[in-house]
C-alpha cells in the first residue's frame, strides 16, 4: 500500500512539474520596453536573449518614447525597462512614478551626458560651453546645437544649458539617428559642429570626439542606469527578475559591443558578447 501511494505521489509530482513547465512555456511573454537609444537597445536585446535561451521564457520587446515607457511600466503594461538614467536625466519621469515601480538594480555606472565637438576643432577655440558665446565660434557653428528627440532628458537639460550660459543658439530637435547623420556628414568635411551626446555610445569608437567642459553643471554629473519593473513583477517572474538584478556591464565593454552592433547587427553583437563572457553570463543566470 505504501509503495502504491509512493508511486501515485511520484506520478502526481511529475505531472505537476510538467504542467508548470508547460505553463512557463505557454504563459504570457515578459514585456521589456526600450526607447531608441543604442545603449538601451544592446542591453535590452542582451537580456531578452538570455531570458529566452537560458530561462526558456518568451520575451516581447516594446519600443516607444521615454515618457510612455515610464508610464507603461508604472501602469503594468510593460514589465520592465533597462534605461532609467538617474539621478538627473530622467528625474522628472522617475519622480512621477517612483512609488509605482520597483528598482531591480543598476546595470552600469558612470554614464555621462554632455556636448561634444570634433577633435579637429582646436581646444584653444572650444574647450568649454562658455566658449560657444564667442562671436567667431558661433558663426562657425551656425548658432546651432545638434540635439536628439524632444522627450529625452538630455534635450531638457540642453535647453537649460543654453539658458544658463546665455547662449543665442538654437537646439535642433531631431532624433539620435538625425543627430548622428549630421555628425557623420560634418566629420567627412571637417565642418564645425557641437552636438548633444552621452556615454556609453558607439560613436566614440567611430569618431574622434571630445566632451567640452560644463562648469555650471547644467547637464548634470555622472549617472547610473537602473532597471525598473512594474509592481508585482518580482513575484510573478522571480527568475527573470533575479537575472535582471544581477546584470552589470562596464561602460568600455558596452561601448565596444555597441560599436560591433553598428558594424554587424545587434543580434550578432549580442551573440558575440555572450560567447566572450561565459562566466559573467553564468553568474547572471544563477548557474552553478
Amino acid at each position: 500500500m505504501i509503495r502504491k501511494l509512493t508511486r501515485i505521489g511520484l506520478a502526481a509530482l511529475m505531472a505537476g512539474s510538467m504542467a508548470t513547465a508547460a505553463l512557463a512555456q505557454d504563459g504570457k511573454p515578459v514585456k521589456i520596453g526600450w526607447a531608441a537609444w543604442s545603449d538601451a537597445e544592446f542591453v535590452t536585446k542582451l537580456a531578452a536573449k538570455l531570458i529566452e535561451d537560458e530561462l526558456g521564457q518568451k520575451v516581447e520587446l516594446v519600443q516607444t518614447d521615454v515618457a510612455p515607457l515610464y508610464q507603461g511600466v508604472s501602469r503594468g503594461d510593460i514589465d520592465a525597462m533597462m534605461m532609467a538614467w538617474l539621478p538627473e536625466t530622467h528625474a522628472d519621469y522617475f519622480k512621477r512614478i517612483e512609488d509605482k515601480v520597483d528598482t531591480l538594480g543598476t546595470i552600469y555606472d558612470g554614464a555621462k551626458l554632455g556636448w561634444v565637438v570634433p577633435d579637429y576643432i582646436p581646444e584653444s577655440e572650444i574647450s568649454s560651453i562658455e566658449d560657444l558665446g564667442k562671436a567667431d565660434v558661433k558663426e562657425k557653428l551656425g548658432g546651432e546645437v545638434q540635439g536628439i528627440d524632444p522627450g529625452a532628458g538630455l534635450t531638457r537639460l540642453s535647453e537649460k544649458a543654453i539658458t544658463d550660459y546665455g547662449l543665442d543658439y538654437k537646439l535642433q530637435i531631431s532624433s539620435e539617428a538625425g543627430m548622428l547623420t549630421t555628425v557623420d556628414r560634418s566629420m567627412r568635411t571637417e565642418k564645425w559642429f557641437v552636438a548633444t551626446a552621452w556615454s556609453p555610445h558607439w560613436m566614440f569608437g567611430k569618431y574622434k570626439l571630445r566632451y567640452i567642459d560644463d562648469p555650471k553643471e547644467s547637464l548634470g554629473k555622472a549617472e547610473h542606469i537602473d532597471i525598473l519593473a512594474r509592481k508585482g513583477f518580482k513575484d510573478d517572474n522571480p527568475k527573470v527578475a533575479e537575472l535582471l538584478s544581477r546584470m552589470k556591464v562596464e561602460i568600455p565593454e558596452l561601448e565596444a559591443a555597441m560599436f560591433d552592433a553598428q558594424e554587424t547587427s545587434y543580434e550578432k553583437a549580442v551573440e558575440k558578447y555572450i560567447s566572450e563572457n561565459p562566466d559573467k553570463v553564468k553568474e547572471w543566470v544563477g548557474a552553478k
